[in-house]
């Protein structure tokens, strides 16, 4: 068995089947295919479930999968150091985000660039609660996300920054009951057709928790899963919408609503798993102070 091999599964399993695992080793099919049969013998027991329409792990391959990452990152972690001492730090580094939040990233970003050209980054965007299992997983390094105290437990956390949300609508909408500051309470907005992100991101749980809070019930009129396409609906007068502060403030042309009393907020935060992470990762952590 060698790192290789751990390499070729892990992939399949990730990717969901061989032809993509291919696409991402940036090998042909047959190669995945040779190599993960090749495996399959030397442990003697099938990894993977093939059917026409999909491949699923095994019981064997739920098993050998985390440890296989492990022994990866392991890997991964020993070249690291040995470049360290040699003055040259390369390796890879995955960084989990929300939308909306990972362009915030680029400034970290260029001077892990600048200080490490031999340092690989991969960005992967997802739900926050995607985001915090692939955490635990292993198969992200760090994340830039928003969580509540339930969700930091077993995580290394540091705050990046604080703020409420607002209510965005379409130029020139009124909006019943707003004051002349041009704030709205969370009742007026219930009475708004709502346009709502999809249950499990950071934004949604926010925004539920804060309904709750007031004992303000609301129904979303739309359910999204994209920041853009929240605002082309906001656009259109369909529905307004809440969001950060600093996510509304990329729609210029959208009229921004603060809220009396018991906004919305969230905590956008670096988030990392226990325990000594890898000089690569370690060099992005320094520059996201």
């Amino acid at each position: 068995m060698d790192l290789r091999q751990m390499e070729v599964v892990v992939a399949v399993a990730e990717e969901g089947g061989f032809t993509a695992a291919a696409q991402r080793l940036h090998v042909v099919q047959s190669a995945v295919s040779s190599t993960v049969r090749a495996l399959e013998r030397e442990l003697g027991t099938p990894l993977f479930d093939r059917t026409t329409h999909r491949v699923s792990l095994t019981p064997a391959g739920e098993a050998f999968v985390p440890a296989a990452r492990a022994t990866l990152r392991a890997a991964e972690q020993a070249r690291s150091a040995v470049d360290a001492a040699r003055g040259q730090l390369r390796g890879r580094v995955t960084v989990g985000t929300m939308q909306g939040v990972w362009a915030d990233l680029h400034r970290p970003l260029a001077a892990l660039r600048a200080e490490h050209p031999g340092v690989a980054v991969r960005l992967r965007q997802g739900a926050v609660t995607d985001i915090r299992q692939a955490l635990r997983e292993g198969t992200v390094d760090l994340a830039v996300v928003a969580l509540d105290r339930q969700q930091q437990r077993g995580l290394v956390t540091r705050l990046l920054a604080r703020e409420e949300m607002v209510l965005l609508s379409a130029p020139g909408r009124v909006l019943g009951g707003t004051g002349p500051d041009g704030r709205v309470t969370l009742a007026e907005a219930a009475r708004l057709p709502l346009v709502d992100f999809t249950p499990g991101w950071a934004i949604r749980l926010s925004v539920d928790r804060a309904f709750r809070a007031a004992a303000v019930e609301r129904e979303s009129t739309f359910e999204v899963n994209d920041i853009v396409a929240a605002s082309e609906l906001v656009r259109a007068d369909l529905g307004v919408c809440v969001m950060p502060i600093s996510i509304a403030d990329r729609f210029p042309d959208l009229d921004k609503h603060r809220f009396d009393r018991h906004a919305p907020s969230w905590k956008v935060m670096v988030v990392q798993p226990r325990g000594e992470v890898p000089p690569a990762v370690a060099a992005l952590l320094r520059h996201m102070a």
